[in-house]
């Protein structure tokens, strides 16, 4: 649904007209599962008879930053830059969105001329499905299960299993060493709401990956949602 809406505003963006013209706004970049930062570029011209001057660029996220190259912030028509984003990859695994807001001129704030997308595709070394387990307020107490693979050349073993929570039991259950466990949580009760955390230690080697969290949740249903 993000993604969704963050490429309907960048399509409305590009009908409206920029004054500087990027031929991407929109940069994919698969990322090697140990890597701490990825860095992307964006060129662009100014195309227009006028001047234009880039009044700020606004990261949506404390984990990139954004500079232009030289600091050189006015251009002249015809004239051409390049603005870098990088990414602090942190923990994140999967695929990542993450914008830059472009504002020219005299945007308004929230109207920005132009934003650009960076796509990370980081691998998932440890995958946990689903991340959330759901009992509703009220119903079954019953054991459900969080699978855990790795997806890694080398096994990764689940080393520790621990709770945010007394609300749920869990225990831990090796399917394949190094390849597939299961934790089975279930409930004491259902009778109010509940939250737990639980924190999946490994010995995997790459530091960022290591430890994976799963969550589990009693709350009232959702209309419309799979139990």
């Amino acid at each position: 649904m993000k993604r969704a809406v963050l490429v309907w505003f960048a399509l409305a963006l590009a009908l409206r007209g920029a004054a500087l013209e990027f031929p991407q706004t929109l940069k994919e970049v698969h990322a090697p599962a140990e890597a701490k930062t990825v860095a992307v570029e964006f060129d662009f011209t100014n195309r227009t008879d006028k001047p234009v001057q880039v009044s700020r660029y606004d990261p949506t996220c404390s984990c990139m930053s954004v500079s232009i190259r030289g600091g050189k912030l006015r251009y002249e028509p015809g004239e051409s830059g390049v603005i870098r984003a990088e990414f602090d990859m942190g923990n994140f695994s999967g695929e990542v969105d993450k914008a830059v807001a472009v504002y020219l001129n005299d945007d308004p704030d929230g109207k920005p001329s132009v934003v650009l997308t960076t796509r990370v595709h980081i691998p998932v070394l440890i995958a946990l499905e689903p991340k959330t387990q759901k009992w509703a307020i009220g119903g079954a107490a019953e054991a459900k299960v969080i699978r855990i693979a790795m997806n890694h050349a080398k096994p990764i073993r689940v080393t520790g299993v621990s709770s945010s929570s007394q609300a749920f039991k869990h225990e831990l259950k090796t399917v394949e060493e190094g390849k597939t466990y299961e934790l089975i949580v279930t409930p004491l009760e259902t009778k109010g709401p509940a939250l737990a955390i639980f924190r999946v230690e490994t010995d995997c080697d790459i530091a960022k990956h290591r430890t994976q969290q799963a969550f589990a949740v009693i709350r009232k249903p959702i209309p419309g949602e799979k139990p």
